[in-house]
C-alpha cells in the first residue's frame, strides 16, 4: 500500500507539468518545448528553420495521458498543430519512467526514457522527419507534511532529415533541461529552464534558451455586501486560478530575439461561510480569526471567540492539520471491531477531529510532551508553534550547523529542540520577535496571536514559495 500511494505522489509531482488540477484541463507545460496550455489552447515556438515559428492547436488536437502500473509510470502525448502561414506538425511520444520510493526519507526518485516517437514538421515546400530521439530524464521528490518539493533534470538529443533537392541533409538539435517545483494545498509552482543548440544542414549552429513557469494558487479575498439590511456584511471568496508563462530567448545563424507565451486558465470562485464573533469588532486580529472559521481551519460553535485566552495545544495542532490538508482516515466502525489505541493516554480517539492530531503526529509534525502524553488542554508556548510549523514545512535544515544563535536577545531561553525551528521561523519572516529584540520562547500564545501567526504561515505557502520558484529562477538565474 505504501508503495503504491508514493508511486501515486511521484506521478502527480512529476506529471504537474501534464496536469494542473486531477482531472481537469489546466495551464500547464508540456514536455520540453516550453509549449503552453490551458483548457482550450496550446501554443509553442519552433526553431528548426532557422527563425521563430508560432504553432498553435485546441485540446482537440493535444492528447496527453497518464498510465501506472507495477512500479512504472508512462507518459503518452500526442499533437497536431498548424502555424498562421501553414505549417504543420504531428508529434507522438511514449515516455516510461521507473519509480523508486525511499519511504524511510520520505523521498521518491523516477528514471525515464523515451520508448517510442514520431515527428513531422511541414514549413512550405520543406517537410523535416525526426529519425531519432535519444531522452534521458530523473527527478527526485521530497514529501513534506505542508509542500512536497521537487526537483529533476533531464538531457535529449533530436535527429531530424530534410530533402535538399536530391539529398538529403540532417539537423542535430542537443537539449539540456532542468525543473524544480513544489505543491501544496494552497498552491503549486513549477519552472523549467531549458537550453537548446542546434545544428543546421549547412553546419552552422543556432541557441535557444527556454524559460517555462505554471503556477496555480488560491487566493482569499472579501466581498462586502452592498445592502445595509444584510444579516451579515460580507464573506470570503476563494479564488482558484492557474496561469503559464513562457520566454524563448535564439541566437540563430540569421535571426536574434525574443518570443514569449502567456496562457491563463479561467478562474474559479467559491464562497465561504460567514462567521459571526461577537469579540472580534475593533481586534487587530479579525481578519485573521474569520479567515482562519471561513475555511473551516478553526471550529467552534460559539460567537466569542475569547481572543485574548490561551491557545491550547490540541486545538493548534488541529488546526495546523486542516491548513496543510493532512488527510485523515476514516475509523472502522464495523459492529464487533475493537478500536485501536490512541496515541497518547490523555487524548481519547472518539475526541473532536481526533484524525488530525494523530495524522500529524505520524507525519512527525507534532509531537507529545512525553511519549505518552500529548497535554490537550495545556496551553501553547511560542518556541512550540514554530517547531511545529518549520516541521510541517520540512525545513529543519536549513538551520545553520550546531553552535549557532539566533539573533535575539534571549537566545539562551530557547530550548534546543526548538532553536533550529525559531530561525527558520524567523528567517522565514512566519514568527518575528518583540520590538525589544527578544523571542519569547516560553511565552503562551493567545489565541489570537495563535491565529495571526496561522495566517502568516498560509500567505508563505501561497505566495512566498511561488516568488521563489518562479520569480527568483526565471529573472535571477
Amino acid at each position: 500500500m505504501k508503495q503504491r500511494q508514493w508511486l501515486i505522489t511521484i506521478v502527480s509531482l512529476l506529471l504537474f507539468s501534464v496536469i494542473f488540477y486531477s482531472g481537469k484541463a489546466q495551464a500547464t507545460t508540456i514536455d520540453l518545448n516550453g509549449g503552453v496550455k490551458n483548457e482550450n489552447t496550446y501554443e509553442e515556438y519552433i526553431f528548426i528553420t532557422g527563425v521563430p515559428i508560432k504553432l498553435t492547436g485546441t485540446n482537440k488536437n493535444v492528447s496527453v495521458t497518464v498510465a501506472e502500473k507495477k512500479g512504472q509510470l508512462t507518459e503518452s502525448y500526442k499533437l497536431t498543430l498548424t502555424g498562421a502561414s501553414g505549417e504543420k506538425l504531428t508529434r507522438q511520444f511514449t515516455y516510461v519512467y521507473d519509480v523508486t520510493n525511499y519511504d524511510q526519507i520520505g523521498q521518491s526518485t523516477a528514471t525515464g526514457e523515451v520508448t517510442k516517437y514520431t515527428e513531422k514538421i511541414t514549413v512550405g515546400n520543406k517537410t523535416y522527419t525526426l529519425t531519432d530521439y535519444q531522452f534521458s530524464k530523473s527527478a527526485v521528490t521530497d514529501k513534506r507534511p505542508a509542500s512536497d518539493y521537487f526537483s529533476g533534470n533531464a538531457i535529449a538529443r533530436k535527429t531530424y532529415s530534410v530533402k535538399n533537392g536530391r539529398n538529403t541533409d540532417e539537423i542535430t538539435i542537443h537539449i539540456d533541461s532542468r525543473n524544480e517545483g513544489y505543491e501544496n494545498f494552497w498552491g503549486a509552482t513549477e519552472t523549467q529552464i531549458t537550453e537548446y543548440e542546434m545544428v543546421f544542414e549547412d553546419g552552422s549552429i543556432g541557441t535557444v534558451k527556454n524559460r517555462v513557469s505554471s503556477s496555480k494558487s488560491r487566493t482569499l479575498n472579501f466581498e462586502e455586501n452592498a445592502s445595509t439590511l444584510s444579516s451579515f456584511y460580507g464573506g470570503y471568496v476563494v479564488n482558484s486560478a492557474a496561469d503559464i508563462i513562457s520566454e524563448y530567448e535564439y541566437k540563430l545563424p540569421k535571426k536574434s530575439g525574443t518570443v514569449s507565451l502567456n496562457l491563463e486558465k479561467m478562474p474559479r470562485i467559491e464562497r465561504l461561510i460567514v462567521p459571526k464573533f461577537r469579540d472580534l469588532s475593533s481586534h487587530q486580529a479579525k481578519d485573521a480569526v474569520e479567515k482562519l472559521y471561513s475555511l473551516s481551519i478553526l471550529d467552534d460553535p460559539s460567537n466569542f471567540f475569547s481572543p485574548n485566552t490561551p491557545m491550547q495545544r490540541y486545538d493548534f495542532a488541529v488546526a495546523i492539520g486542516k491548513a496543510i490538508d493532512l488527510r485523515v482516515l476514516e475509523e472502522n466502525t464495523k459492529k464487533g471491531r475493537k478500536s485501536p489505541e490512541g496515541i497518547f493516554k490523555d487524548v481519547k480517539r472518539t475526541t473532536k477531529d481526533y484524525g488530525y492530531l494523530e495524522s500529524a503526529v505520524n507525519k512527525g509534525v507534532v509531537s507529545g510532551v512525553t511519549p505518552t502524553k500529548f497535554d490537550p488542554s495545556g496551553y501553547l508556548t511560542r518556541q512550540q508553534a514554530a517547531t511545529i510549523l518549520v516541521r510541517a514545512l520540512g525545513l529543519e535544515g536549513k538551520a545553520p550547523d550546531p553552535g549557532y544563535k539566533t539573533q535575539f536577545r534571549d537566545d539562551a531561553k530557547i530550548t534546543d529542540y526548538a532553536r533550529d525551528a525559531i530561525y527558520v521561523a524567523s528567517e522565514l519572516g512566519i514568527m518575528t520577535g518583540d520590538s525589544n529584540g527578544n523571542f519569547n520562547p516560553k511565552q503562551n500564545l493567545t489565541r489570537a496571536q495563535a491565529s495571526l501567526i496561522m495566517i502568516r504561515f498560509l500567505e508563505y505557502l501561497e505566495n512566498d514559495l511561488k516568488q521563489n520558484y518562479r520569480d527568483d529562477i526565471l529573472f535571477f538565474d
